[in-house]
């Protein structure tokens, strides 16, 4: 009898900007079972339960067990295979959302170590995930609790980590740069509003935004614009020209360029995981790889 299982959620609507769950399940895996190579849009944290198995980023292979936690960064090529007698058991949840940088800056996960050896609070994390997995739901006040307890479950991690960022330093610059650009995207404001705000240089700022988040500034701000107009895309009737200036583009063109100019960079990632799922004739899905295409095709 196979006792191998899993329990996956996806949120369909993200209508939490700051931070908001993008999946969440656990599962029991086979022998050898491998996610990857390829890469997500949204940052995913797997907590392991039981077994081993090994995690292979940026060119390295790390092999955890039982209380131990890995994160996968936004478009980072990742691997993670099960352990042939061994396999592992986890639960894991999936998130974006612009509080979500700086809230893992103030975990240990870094990106050059983007993992957690024997977690100190491993069974509370691992109670609070299956919190967000039965919450699960497609009204506002699922979104709520899933959103909730993703904060708590982080505020796990932050609690637990060793190392605590300095108040002042490039962490706290970002923070304050998202702050405002929270309040202020939809007027036209500039990278040197964000920079005048918080009282450094431009290439001061630009290096702490790309020391932070991997990101410069415009790049944030331009795909924090983007993920509002998503959803007001959805969720008014207002027009492409209403949207635009409601965050803070004063060109209707424009705004459509830089909204599809994104939205390929997106379709470049996703055509990644297809082709992995074409490779691995998608067996463990129950949806073809062409069904992913079409569901992902837009941008929003």
């Amino acid at each position: 009898m196979n006792n191998k299982y899993k329990n996956s959620y996806i949120v369909k609507e993200k209508e939490l900007v700051s931070l908001s769950v993008y999946n969440v399940g656990f599962q029991s895996c086979d022998s050898l079972y491998q996610w990857g190579p390829g890469i997500r849009d949204h940052y995913l944290i797997h907590y392991i339960i039981s077994g081993k198995g090994r995690y292979t980023v940026n060119g390295s292979v790390h092999t955890l067990t039982p209380g131990d936690a890995f994160l996968v960064y936004p478009n980072t090529e990742v691997i993670y295979q099960a352990d042939a007698e061994d396999p592992w058991e986890y639960t894991w949840v999936g998130f974006t959302g612009s509080d979500a940088a700086t809230i893992l800056r103030a975990t240990d996960f870094t990106k050059a170590h983007p993992y957690i050896h024997s977690v100190s609070n491993g069974n509370e994390i691992k109670r609070q995930l299956m919190h967000i997995y039965d919450a699960r739901g497609t009204e506002f006040e699922n979104a709520l609790e899933m959103t909730g307890r993703l904060y708590t479950t982080l505020a796990l991690f932050v609690s637990a980590a060793t190392s605590k960022p300095p108040q002042n330093s490039a962490n706290s610059y970002v923070q304050k740069g998202i702050e405002y650009i929270s309040a202020n995207y939809s007027y036209p404001i500039t990278v040197e509003d964000i920079a005048s705000y918080i009282g450094l240089s431009r290439s001061h700022l630009f290096r702490s935004f790309q020391s932070i988040l991997g990101v410069s500034p415009k790049e944030y701000l331009t795909d924090f614009r983007i993920k509002q107009a998503c959803y007001l895309l959805k969720h008014s009737s207002l027009s492409i020209t209403a949207i635009a200036g409601s965050i803070g583009f004063d060109n209707s063109l424009y705004f459509s360029k830089t909204f599809h100019k994104i939205k390929a960079f997106r379709l470049r990632s996703i055509a990644v995981n297809i082709k992995m799922l074409k490779n691995k004739k998608a067996r463990r899905s129950h949806r073809s790889p062409a069904a992913f295409l079409a569901y992902y095709t837009l941008y929003c």
